[in-house]
């Protein structure tokens, strides 16, 4: 098994970046092969300041690494570091029809709410097949509003294959797990859009705060209460053992407690969760050349399969 998969660096990652994909990511890191990038150039299509982009871009790097990414089983590079994707889009621009990146539902819902829809975000999922097909990756881990982009990849690839002969593999979409749903502190999806969010390193105290000032219903402290329907318990579910959960569900259907309670049964939790790769985090913050030697390294190794799949697709269409 071959896996790739991209994650955008737009800001720091948050809990449902962590429970939603990047957990899953390094689950699959031993697959036969593993390649996992920072998107930045999909990023260009949200993030117009560079010094943000570029800290963003660092910031990943280090925060995948903290949470356990290893770059000797895996290998991790930044997106824009490898041109041969970049080429490979044009490639495939060139036979993609209008009608099929219309459908596509990041540009045809901004349309649809009469909002500027860039020639980036129209192209995007052009990119994002180039950047699957041009490490011969059979397994993509997305979420499942990500499929469609997997089906786009295998349409563009299967019509190249159909014009100029066998040239590209086609991927399958590997569905990420959705069942630890991650609330926002508002209760909404968590996500970044939403100003919501909780992130994986950010200061303790601060979260703490935030968590704090969460919005709960306003049910009488004895009424039993549903756990699996509360989001304050499904954030605490994420983070807890399995002894600390069941101990809280049974506190739910027993009612009898305030919700400041659960609260800071959720900031302690969430602290001792995140504390190992906090301290990882900081040994690697503190050797910025190293994280800059392992993007080189993953680029290096990035850019040979890239290289070898680009000569491919050009000899086979007939530019060499």
């Amino acid at each position: 098994m071959r896996v790739l998969s991209g994650i955008q660096p737009t800001g720091r990652f948050h809990w449902g970046n962590y429970f939603g994909a990047i957990r899953q990511y390094i689950d699959l890191q031993s697959a036969d092969a593993a390649y996992y990038f920072i998107a930045n150039l999909h990023a260009l299509t949200t993030v117009r300041d560079a010094a943000a982009l570029k800290q963003y871009t660092l910031d990943a790097a280090i925060d995948l690494l903290a949470l356990g990414l290893d770059p000797n089983q895996a290998v991790l590079f930044v997106q824009s570091d490898v041109p041969e994707v970049s080429e490979l889009m044009w490639l495939l621009l060139t036979g993609a029809p209008m009608g099929l990146l219309e459908r596509c539902v990041a540009y045809k819902e901004k349309k649809e709410k009469g909002l500027p829809a860039a020639a980036g975000l129209f192209t995007y999922p052009v990119l994002m097949a180039a950047d699957i097909l041009a490490y011969d990756a059979d397994t993509v881990p997305v979420g499942q509003d990500q499929i469609q982009h997997i089906e786009v990849c295998r349409d563009l690839a299967g019509s190249f294959n159909h014009l100029f002969g066998e040239t590209f593999v086609l991927p399958k979409g590997k569905v990420l797990d959705d069942s630890a749903k991650v609330p926002g502190t508002d209760g909404e999806k968590m996500s970044k859009s939403y100003n919501n969010t909780l992130e994986v390193f950010e200061d303790p105290k601060q979260q703490r705060k935030k968590i704090m000032r969460i919005t709960t219903d306003s049910r009488p402290m004895e009424e039993p209460k549903q756990p699996d329907t509360d989001p304050l318990y499904q954030l605490f579910s994420l983070v807890a053992t399995d002894a600390e959960r069941a101990e809280m569900a049974a506190l739910y259907l027993r009612g009898g407690f305030g919700y400041g309670e659960v609260k800071k049964a959720l900031a302690d939790a969430a602290e001792r969760f995140f504390g190992p790769a906090r301290a990882r985090r900081a040994d690697l913050a503190a050797d910025e050349p190293r994280i800059r030697e392992i993007l080189a390294d993953g680029a290096a190794r990035a850019r040979r399969q890239a290289s070898d799949v680009l000569r491919r697709a050009k000899a086979a269409c007939g530019l060499q």
